[in-house]
C-alpha cells in the first residue's frame, strides 16, 4: 500500500476525522501537524495550492481534505495500486 500523509492542526475537527476514518479501516498514516511549523505549512501549500487542513495524500496523489477522503475510500481498491 501506498504511504498515507495527512496535513494537520490542533482543535481540527474535520482533521480528527479523517484519521478516524483512517484509523478505523486499519490504515496508518504520516500526520504532519502544521499549526506552529511555518516550513511545514508551506511545504502542505505547496504541494496541495491548498490552505486549509487537513490535506491529504495517497502516496504522491492528493486526495484533498475531509470529505474527499471519505468519498475516495468508498471504493477501497483504490488503495491496493
Amino acid at each position: 500500500m501506498k504511504n498515507i500523509t495527512i496535513y494537520t492542526k490542533n482543535n481540527c475537527a474535520h482533521c480528527e476525522s479523517a484519521k478516524t476514518l483512517l484509523q478505523n479501516k486499519g490504515l496508518r498514516y504520516q500526520e504532519i501537524d502544521v499549526s506552529h511549523d511555518d516550513n511545514k505549512l508551506i511545504e502542505m501549500v505547496t504541494r496541495s495550492k491548498q490552505r486549509t487542513v487537513p490535506q491529504i495524500f495517497i502516496g504522491d496523489n492528493h486526495i484533498g481534505g475531509n470529505i474527499d477522503l471519505h468519498n475516495y475510500l468508498n471504493n477501497t481498491s483504490r488503495l491496493a495500486s
